[in-house]
């Protein structure tokens, strides 16, 4: 079982600077040193990540019988994201999980904001090294809340009907999973700018066709034996060196996949209360989410797009390779993934995210010779909505939803998917 620790294993924390003895604050070394130590500590991005077990609410003595469990409000240090994980990966959470928060600084609380209690419809294929680790673990969707110091949680379970006691009465068991415990994440700072940093560090820059074509052909990226006669123009894709990702979270190396055939939209649930300058928090948050909360290898998505229409790079191992991804419980092979970072079961996305999804699937899907308004047959790996092996066709560009029984990407995002292809395919010259 993973360790919970505030500062992962080799990674420094920043928080004091230690000087040689020799160096005294009056002397002209001293003077010097500072400048240099305090500039790498800017470059560093250590974040945190601190557990907190639930514990019995409702006058209940002990966790195995408690029907609701939680946390009276708390001062806490200070964190912009939150999530609920317990011990097992398969367990479902039958209920409801509410949180309020308190601005840092402030006596400001929240508003009772509920989490989506998935555990099973995102993760890696079951059967999978992924899924069989030691740490991975059952978890809510995460809910970005911004800079707060304050907490207050309740998870409440359903009610289910047993049948009918011989006193006439109608009995009902209530049952949460094992290990429940709120997941504070510091997504830590932003990174200092690099000096004369060279193209292609921090982002991959929009190409046109016939660059990314002559692109596709000599980058190695991209298999070479795929007919290309339609394929987008490659768009602007933050790296994760952009966005700050802490690169010793995640296991080291990459899996890759079959040709990508499919792509599927989703979004984060993380609420919409972010902007767009937060974009790489909200990403940095997730990706210690992923990995340090829900023990999955990296960031579970291939790629996310902001509400303001910028792309970035999700999961590691190269953006035009098929990286398998941790997002569509069952069809993770021969597929990607991109999350769209918000809530949108009730907010339209903005023209610029339907935007930058076709721009995106358009080159993605025809590297492997995908059309963006066509179907495709794979098969389920298992996961809930289609058995193990079952043979599904699917649009090529699909919401999780058709992949999975959930309400992701959200209503008002899923019924955008249709012009979202017409795009794609007109950027593919179709």
């Amino acid at each position: 079982m993973r360790a919970y620790l505030a500062t992962p294993l080799g990674v420094a924390c920043t928080a004091a600077l230690v000087l040689p003895l020799s160096m005294t604050p009056g002397s002209a070394t001293a003077a010097s040193a500072p400048a240099a130590t305090t500039k790498a500590a800017e470059a560093a991005i250590p974040g945190s990540t601190r557990s907190l077990p639930l514990r019995p609410l409702g006058g209940a003595r002990s966790l195995a019988t408690a029907s609701e469990q939680g946390l009276a409000r708390d001062n806490v240090k200070p964190f912009s994201l939150v999530g609920v994980v317990w011990d097992d990966a398969d367990a479902p959470l039958n209920g409801t999980v509410q949180i309020r928060t308190r601005a840092a600084g402030t006596q400001r609380w929240s508003a009772w904001q509920d989490l989506e209690t998935h555990n099973q419809e995102h993760g890696a294929d079951v059967g999978t090294p992924e899924r069989g680790a030691p740490d991975v673990h059952g978890s809510t969707a995460p809910l970005w809340v911004g800079d707060s110091d304050g907490v207050q949680i309740r998870v409440l379970a359903e009610e289910e009907p047993r049948a009918e006691g011989p006193d006439g009465t109608i009995g009902a068991h209530t049952v949460l999973p094992q290990g429940l415990r709120l997941e504070l994440v510091d997504p830590g700072k932003e990174p200092a700018p690099e000096e004369n940093a060279g193209p292609g560090v921090t982002e991959l820059p929009a190409l046109t066709k016939a660059q990314t074509e002559a692109d596709a052909k000599v980058s190695g990226d991209a298999p070479s034996d795929v007919v290309r006669p339609y394929l987008g123009p490659r768009p602007r894709i933050v790296t994760r060196k952009g966005w700050g990702a802490d690169e010793t979270l995640r296991e080291k190396g990459a899996g890759y996949t079959g040709p990508v055939k499919v792509a599927f939209v989703h979004h984060s649930a993380t609420g919409d209360n972010y902007t767009c300058e937060e974009a790489p928090t909200v990403l940095r948050s997730i990706y210690r989410y992923h990995v340090k909360s829900s023990g999955w290898r990296d960031i579970g998505y291939n790629f996310a797009v902001d509400k303001c229409g910028t792309i970035y790079e999700g999961r590691s191992g190269g953006v035009a390779k098929a990286v398998m991804g941790a997002h569509t419980l069952g069809f993770n092979s021969d597929s990607t993934g991109i999350a769209v970072l918000g809530s949108y079961d009730t907010t339209a996305p903005p023209a610029a995210v339907t935007t930058a999804l076709a721009k995106l699937t358009a080159w993605k899907l025809g590297l492997y010779g995908g059309n963006p308004e066509g179907e495709v047959t794979v098969t389920s790996q298992g996961g809930g909505k289609y058995a193990k092996g079952k043979q599904v066709s699917l649009n090529t560009l699909s919401g999780h939803r058709d992949g999975f029984i959930t309400e992701c990407p959200g209503t008002q995002l899923y019924k955008k998917l249709g012009e979202i292809r017409k795009l794609a395919a007109a950027d593919q010259g179709r």
